[in-house]
């Protein structure tokens, strides 16, 4: 093939110089230009040698004109189509024992086509184990690279789990919105085959066309109440008898109670998780939108059985136990509707 990984390109289009990654089948290349890696086909590509050589022996005279000589160009006005965000596969081919084509892996980008810029948390899985965990953002109209997912590897049930936020904040939008994507092994041979046929470069799956508005809040009528003979206080009054509001909890049984040596494993998990749900329900009392819980690792646990309790919750909205430089892996955030 004409270019290698590593090779210095220049991109015919724009004139930018950038570097080759790789191939990522016969007609397509993934390349990097100041930091940022997209595909392009091959023939949209050239070795930057000849225009190098070209601009310092052969500068082009350009006649003096006075302004009113000047003839003035039109301006061509590239609209971008604003669809959505998606996740783009990019299948990259091998040969097999017959000199066939085949596809190996596929590399996986995240493509924002909206106006607005995104924060997201990302976390891959294979059945229940855990492959990748990681924070990115993306900027308008940007695709970004992210992940390499082996053919073969679609039999191991991945899940792609997201989490997105405006890097912006507008109070019109809901602060976190969670995706998930599970890639069918047979859908995505489907795609796959029907790609080498057509001779196309990616397929897409759309993640979100807009991030959601956040929900009007519901006002209710106290007037029946009142009526009725209940007395009522304002909320300002009736969370002032409450605790404090804590956004994050610690759940090592040592923090919890004095004397534990004598108890035993079952006693010490039932403490701690009335104490994660005593805690839970003052943080949405307070209405907070985020809490942090420290269950640490030992065993696992005290993590699956929090995580549990948090699928059965209606007011959680996402939770993800990530690593932090504070506790590793032994903490997990969750986030409230």
């Amino acid at each position: 093939m004409k270019f290698q990984s590593g090779d210095k390109i220049l991109i015919l289009a724009t004139k930018e110089k950038g570097e080759v990654i790789e191939w990522i089948n016969n007609e397509m290349l993934l390349v990097n230009v100041n930091g940022i890696s997209f595909p392009v086909y091959a023939d949209q590509i050239d070795f930057p040698y000849f225009f190098d050589f070209t601009a310092k022996t052969n500068p082009v005279k350009k006649d003096k004109k006075h302004i009113d000589e000047v003839r003035k160009e039109k301006v061509v006005v590239t609209q971008k189509v604003v669809d959505g965000v998606w996740l783009v596969f990019f299948p990259v081919l091998d040969k097999d024992i017959f000199d066939d084509d085949v596809i190996s892996h596929f590399k996986l980008f995240v493509s924002n086509h909206t106006e607005n810029e995104y924060n997201f948390d990302l976390s891959i899985f294979y059945g229940e184990k855990k492959e990748i965990d990681l924070r990115k953002n993306i900027k308008s109209f940007e695709e970004l690279y992210f992940f390499d997912l082996p053919f073969e590897n679609l039999n191991d049930q991945p899940s792609i789990e997201f989490i997105f936020s405006l890097q912006f904040i507008d109070p019109k939008k809901v602060s976190h919105f969670e995706v998930q994507f599970k890639p069918k092994g047979k859908q995505i041979f489907k795609k796959a085959e029907e790609l080498l046929r057509l001779q196309q470069a990616s397929f897409k799956y759309s993640l979100f066309d807009v991030l959601p508005d956040k929900p009007s809040e519901e006002k209710f009528d106290l007037s029946k109440l009142s009526s009725a003979g209940f007395k009522l206080y304002s909320s300002d009054k009736a969370k002032s008898f409450l605790p404090q509001p804590r956004t994050l909890i610690d759940l090592h049984i040592e923090k919890l109670v004095d004397n534990f040596s004598s108890l035993d494993s079952n006693s010490i998990l039932s403490i701690q998780l009335d104490t994660f749900d005593k805690f839970y329900e003052e943080a949405i009392i307070h209405q907070l939108k985020s809490i942090t819980v420290i269950h640490g690792l030992g065993t696992g646990k005290l993590k699956d059985e929090i995580h549990a309790m948090l699928r059965l919750k209606k007011d959680v909205k996402s939770f993800i136990n990530r690593y932090t430089i504070l506790f590793g892996y032994g903490a997990t955030e969750i986030f409230i509707k």
